[in-house]
């Protein structure tokens, strides 16, 4: 299945994108974020994503992310989202000039995680691959694109019928950078079944 494709939608469509039939870039707005009550309290659903309708109960989507971002909170990645109290994202987020937080949010019943590893600020790729079971989700990254490491595995309680898979970046402050989303591809489920 193609990702680029008439079916795609945008839930706050930003000012500034491109996309091809073989990548997508988005360039930030300031004051732009995804985050549901925990910990802060405020709640915010305003980032851009750009998502595609999918009715397969088992598929891997992956996508590389190549992002220029050096402001507190710049984060650019893969999203599943199916409104604004049920979604899963992972990012890299810029922190400071030292480090990033590569890490997955998960939204259930409008409250969210963050699960988060410090990785150098310098590292301005990643690879992530998005994996459905029915209505338990795989998020994996890769430096390379061939090896990928678990980040979590999670259930989605908004997540057992057609779900809306895509991109997403935003700029939680007041900054903006250029987020490109390469090598977009939708397969068969590559998260094998545990035995």
């Amino acid at each position: 299945m193609e990702f680029i494709s008439k079916n795609n939608y945008w839930i706050h469509k930003p000012k500034q994108f491109e996309i091809d039939d073989r990548s997508v870039r988005i360039i930030t707005e300031p004051n732009t974020d995804l985050w549901q009550r925990t910990y802060y309290g405020f709640r915010n659903d305003n980032a851009p994503a750009l998502l595609l309708p999918v009715e397969e109960k088992f598929f891997s989507f992956t996508v590389k992310t190549v992002f220029d971002s050096r402001h507190r909170f710049d984060q650019c990645g893969v999203i599943l989202y199916q409104n604004a109290n049920h979604w899963l994202k992972a990012s890299a987020e810029y922190e400071n000039s030292e480090i990033q937080r590569l890490g997955s949010v998960v939204t259930n019943l409008g409250f969210s995680d963050w699960a988060t590893t410090d990785i150098p600020a310098a590292q301005k790729w990643m690879y992530y691959r998005l994996s459905r079971r029915e209505s338990d989700y795989c998020i994996e990254c890769s430096y390379d694109g061939i090896a990928y490491q678990q980040m979590r595995i999670c259930h989605l309680f908004a997540g057992a019928s057609v779900v809306n898979v895509g991109v997403y970046a935003c700029s939680p402050e007041a900054s903006s950078f250029r987020a490109d989303f390469t090598g977009i591809a939708l397969t068969d489920c590559l998260w094998k079944a545990h035995q």
